[in-house]
């Protein structure tokens, strides 16, 4: 096994990343405009530094526009975040 050799049976392809499709001519378009890791909302803390530390103070709140974070509003502490980080869109 080489240093960077992934986990998992050899024989398998990985799953991280979905594979393109060949039939549609933006798949790589689309590839390179998803979020980091398919994550479309965060918060962060808004005094800075880690997310879970003192869960009572303020959150930043972001969204993915296609090609960074944008600010989206606030929230007054951790679990308001995590509420609307996991919210389900209206559709």
């Amino acid at each position: 096994m080489g240093k960077h050799s992934r986990p998992g049976p050899p024989n398998q392809p990985s799953r991280a990343v979905p594979r393109l499709d060949a039939s549609d001519p933006l798949a790589a378009y689309d590839k390179r405009r998803r979020a980091p890791m398919d994550v479309y909302r965060r918060h962060r803390p808004a005094g800075g530094g880690a997310g879970h530390v003192r869960p009572d103070e303020p959150r930043v709140l972001e969204e993915w526009d296609g090609f960074t974070y944008a600010p989206a509003g606030t929230a007054p502490n951790l679990a308001a975040a995590k509420e609307w980080v996991y919210e389900l869109p209206s559709t």
